[in-house]
This record gives structure tokens, C-alpha cells and sequence, in this order.
């Protein structure tokens, strides 16, 4: 269970096991016990007695910005890292195996886009051609992607990093074009969004970003050191190669969202530069109902766990294959 306080003037406390959260209309005791992660945005508090309790029982603390993007976090020194998963990072980033691996993640990028393409309810034969023309070009760049040739990730950067910006471009432009008319928007946008459309799924993200994290921190992984993403200084740029293959579980929480028409007015606001940022309820409800979909157990490669964990899990797996660099040679 992850405990979000993101209400302003909101403080989370310990007692004794537990967490204490207080607010204006009272306070509520939570057993540590169950806890995976503690986010915490701006406005809201948290003592350093309910950090000790959350470094004792192995439960990370997120701080986090107006976007849902994690700011920086406190994790228990248990985590820690093998050696060999680090040494054995820095020689996976620079070998023929970490292209093949990231031209898998952008490939199943693409084919998770068709996937919720083909999903979509096509209301006449013009949405359908349309519909079906994209997944078509979609499944044109897959191709070039899984026989693009090289030695290493460098050797090709910018031509995939080309076609896959191309193909994401095709599949938003197509996407919106499903959703009700007054949640369609233009292009994607990005801090700040400019439709709540688009705020929605960057807020989405930016949870989704500090999952991984946390996911990659707890396998021994640096998340600093990157494969396609290797030119920001101090980001956690392994995470925005990792988040590729599972931004498509937002996208399908936030079309439900838009698509039932749940989303008002009360949800967002709009600043003096047209910028659009989630309040307090948009912000409660997608964070509900993104952490029920992430809840839900699926199967991948024949294991049935929750998202959340399969997400560990290729973490893990991530991890064994960064030590098998160091064993191998």
C-alpha cells in the first residue's frame, strides 16, 4: 500500500508502529505494517520520527513536485548495491547488448501503443481507416527499429531516438482523436500541459517515474547511468528508458478517466500563461484509481503478480543481467 499525503497543511507523525496523519478535520492511525512507500507534496509535512520508522521498516519516502514527478526521495541503506550489478551496468551500456535491449523496450513501446490503438471503439468507417492506417505506420517504424544494425547504443541514438519520437507522435494524434471532444487536444504537452488531458497523463507519469526508481534502487541498480538516455546531467535518465515499456499503463487510466466523462472542472485549474495544473481531487482521483490498475495481477511471461510487481521483477531481471556482464567476462 502506498500512503499519499498530498493535502496542504497535512502531517504525517509516528506512533509507536504506526503512522499518524493529521489534518484539519482530525487524525488517523495507519500500522507501518503493509506500507511500501510514503509520497509527500509540497505543503504537506512529515517528522523525522515517521522517517525513522519508515528507513526501519524498508519503506521509501518520495517528495514530490505539483506534477507528481518525485523530487527526491529517503531510502533504508538496506537496499544497497552489489558491486557486481554496478561494475557490470557500466560495461552492459557500452556493449552490442544494451542496443539490442533498448531497441526491445522501443519496440514494445509501439506494439503496447497498437495494443490500446486496436482498443479504442470506433464510432464510423472514417475513425476505423484512420485508426487502422496508424497501427499500420506504428507497426512500419517497429520494423525499422527491429532491424536497425550496430555495434552500440551510440552508433544509432539519434535515428532511433528519430523514429521513436515519430511514432509516438502518429499514436497521440491518433489517440485523442477517440477521446470526447472536450478533452481532445492538439499535441502532446509537456511542464507545463496545456489541456487536462495532457496534465493528467504527465502527473501519471511522474508517478509512474518514481515507482521505477524505486523499483531500480531496490534490485542494486544506479538509475543515473542510462542507455539511451545518457546525456542529462544528474537525472535518473535509466528510468526514462525503463518507464517506455510501461507508460502505456497510464495512458489506458487516463482514457478510461476522459472517456467517462468523470473528469470536471473541479479537477484542474488554469494558470494566468494557460498552463493546466490537477487540484487536489483530479490529483485524488487518478492517483486512486492508477494505483487500483497497477494492484490488479496480471501475467507476463507466464508469471501472475500485480503491475507494480512485474515492474520489480524486470528490475530484478535487469539487474541479473548487468552482473551476468561481470561474470561473463
Amino acid at each position: 500500500m502506498e500512503l499519499i499525503i498530498n493535502t496542504y497543511g497535512t502531517s504525517l507523525n509516528r506512533d509507536n508502529e504506526g503512522f499518524v496523519i493529521t489534518t484539519k478535520d482530525g487524525r488517523q492511525r495507519i500500522p507501518a505494517i503493509g506500507i511500501t512507500s510514503i509520497q509527500i507534496s509540497k505543503g504537506a509535512q512529515i517528522t523525522s520520527d515517521a522517517v525513522m520508522l519508515a528507513i526501519e521498516k524498508e519503506i521509501e519516502v518520495l517528495f514530490m513536485d505539483n506534477q507528481g514527478n518525485p523530487m527526491g526521495r529517503i531510502w533504508s541503506p538496506k537496499y544497497g548495491s552489489v558491486s557486481t550489478i554496478r561494475k557490470g551496468q557500466i560495461e552492459f551500456t557500452f556493449s552490442k547488448a544494451a542496443l539490442d535491449w533498448i531497441k526491445d523496450v522501443i519496440v514494445k513501446k509501439i506494439s503496447n501503443q497498437q495494443v490500446i490503438l486496436q482498443m479504442m471503439d470506433c464510432k464510423n468507417d472514417d475513425e476505423n481507416q484512420k485508426r487502422k492506417k496508424a497501427v499500420n505506420r506504428l507497426e512500419d517504424y517497429r520494423a525499422k527499429i527491429i532491424g536497425l544494425d550496430g555495434e552500440i547504443v551510440s552508433d544509432v541514438a539519434p535515428t532511433l531516438r528519430g523514429w521513436e519520437g515519430v511514432a509516438s507522435r502518429i499514436y497521440f494524434e491518433t489517440i485523442q482523436m477517440f477521446l470526447p471532444e472536450e478533452y481532445r487536444f492538439k499535441e502532446r504537452s509537456q511542464k507545463p500541459a496545456f489541456d487536462i488531458a495532457n496534465a493528467l497523463l504527465n502527473y501519471g507519469y511522474g508517478i509512474l517515474y518514481g515507482r521505477i526508481e524505486g523499483a531500480l534502487i531496490k534490485a542494486g541498480i544506479d538509475p543515473y547511468v542510462g542507455v539511451l538516455h545518457r546525456d542529462d546531467y544528474n537525472r535518473p535518465v535509466l528510468v526514462y528508458d525503463v518507464i517506455e515499456i510501461f507508460r502505456v499503463w497510464v495512458d489506458y487510466v487516463v482514457w478510461n478517466l476522459l472517456c467517462q466523462k468523470v473528469v470536471g472542472e473541479e479537477f484542474y485549474s488554469v494558470k494566468s500563461d494557460n498552463s493546466v495544473w490537477l487540484e487536489q481531487l483530479g490529483r485524488r482521483i487518478l492517483i486512486q484509481s492508477l494505483n487500483d490498475y497497477m494492484d490488479e495481477v496480471i501475467t507476463i511471461n507466464g508469471i501472475q503478480r500485480s503491475r507494480i510487481t512485474q515492474i520489480q521483477l524486470y528490475c530484478q531481471d535487469l539487474a541479473q543481467r548487468f552482473k551476468e556482464c561481470v561474470i561473463n567476462n
